[in-house]
């Protein structure tokens, strides 16, 4: 990477043009709440196949990772929600799509953790459940039959409260979208739509950010920075039409 700030300014096919098969992927957001949804479409579009996502969850039918979902491109997923996706369901249930339902604070601070250089950290979420004990069916078969199950974890006893040792999440590509973005990969995100997206950040070897707004390095305050450009290596400039269209996932009338 050249030290020109410029240099991590890319166009969104370029961005994902080198993610291989069977790649690891973090993708950030919430639902359809700041997903990195060009990306995605991109990712898509290319037709890989056999990628492993970390995500919160699943987004929509055909709205984020289930756009990749649709075509058959997952072999498998690290989550913690996946309820409003029904291709979702089709696919694991018929054993398509091996699945990691992981608690969502245990998956927040594992993604944090690979970040942050922490190989693994004990938590009291999980003790006592098959998070701990293992036997969380993992992948299925055609008939419905178990065909891989979660392993049981490491425990330890810490000042009289037993803690279950989880693993951190290092990630071949992370995925995310933010409200700004300096020319450095310094990112803003606007309020909820931050979630996942820093943490995401932080797991990937290579992170690329679509931003709504590019604004010249020193344009964002120090204390304005939610995530310091070090994590992100690719940043590609959303139009004004891709910045604006965000899905409302349920809307409610009085």
């Amino acid at each position: 990477m050249s030290s020109d700030q410029h240099s991590k300014l890319t166009s969104a096919a370029e961005a994902v043009a080198d993610i291989p098969d069977g790649a690891t992927i973090a993708v950030g957001g919430f639902g359809v709440c700041g997903i990195p949804q060009v990306l995605l479409e991109e990712l898509a579009n290319r037709g890989g196949k056999d990628y492993e996502a970390v995500s919160n969850n699943a987004g929509l039918d055909n709205r984020g990772l289930g756009m990749l979902l649709g075509k058959n491109q997952l072999r498998r997923i690290v989550s913690s929600y996946v309820g409003e996706n029904k291709e979702f369901a089709r696919q694991y249930l018929e054993g398509e799509l091996e699945v990691e339902l992981t608690p969502q604070g245990t998956l927040a601070e594992r993604m944090r953790a690979g970040g942050s250089g922490i190989g693994a950290f004990y938590t009291r979420t999980g003790v006592g459940t098959v998070v701990a004990d293992g036997g969380m069916p993992w992948k299925y078969d055609a008939e419905g039959n178990v065909t891989l199950e979660s392993p049981s974890k490491e425990t330890r006893d810490i000042d009289g409260q037993t803690y279950v040792l989880e693993h951190a999440i290092r990630a071949d590509f992370a995925l995310v979208r933010a409200a700004i973005s300096d020319e450095a990969g310094n990112l803003r995100f606007h309020e909820t739509a931050r979630n996942f997206n820093p943490l995401a950040a932080m797991c990937g070897a290579i992170t690329v950010v679509e931003a709504e707004e590019v604004v010249p390095v020193g344009e964002l305050a120090p204390d304005d920075i939610h995530l310091p450009g070090v994590f992100v290596h690719r940043i590609v400039k959303l139009t004004g039409e891709q910045a604006t269209d965000k899905m409302i996932e349920k809307e409610t009338t009085r």
